[in-house]
């Protein structure tokens, strides 16, 4: 079951990355335009490099990079000594979340504009979330070892 969550998650991080995270306006009367993680890296990529880096290294590649290490794991093609480097990936992961928040909270404070969350927003908070959950549980299913398997 972990295996086909966390495989999963190959396919729902990219969709979260595209997927609308705010919604921001100057001014309450103008319409909001939708922020994604790409249209946000896309826009700090032309403004400020080393912090488009950052960004994109929270997260896109910790993130990526766990969910393709704990494949590997599942399938008994890493190591299970690597699972403390991966679950360090996922808390890297996890600041890019909490980084997004704080910006909300920011714009909102200074009343200027609108800031309104969007379903995107959450779809990647819940896949962080689960894959630090599939993180957690993997060493306990690991250790116990593949399922025994029905010999007649």
């Amino acid at each position: 079951m972990l295996r086909i969550a966390n495989l999963s998650l190959l396919i729902l991080f990219p969709i979260a990355w595209f997927a609308p995270l705010m919604r921001a306006g100057i001014l309450p009367l103008f319409g909001l335009s939708e922020i994604s993680v790409i249209s946000g890296m896309q826009s700090l990529w032309k403004s400020d490099v080393a912090l488009a880096l950052l960004v994109t290294a929270f997260a896109l590649f910790a993130p990526y990079l766990k969910t393709i290490g704990l494949a590997l794991v599942h399938f008994n093609l890493l190591k299970d000594k690597t699972l403390p480097a991966l679950s360090w990936l996922g808390k890297l992961a996890m600041a890019d979340v909490f980084l997004i928040a704080l910006y909300i909270v920011v714009a909102k404070g200074v009343g200027v504009g609108r800031v309104e969350t969007a379903w995107g927003l959450y779809m990647f908070t819940a896949c962080i979330l689960a894959s630090i959950l599939i993180s957690a549980l993997t060493p306990r299913t690991q250790a116990e070892g593949p399922a025994p398997t029905d010999q007649q």
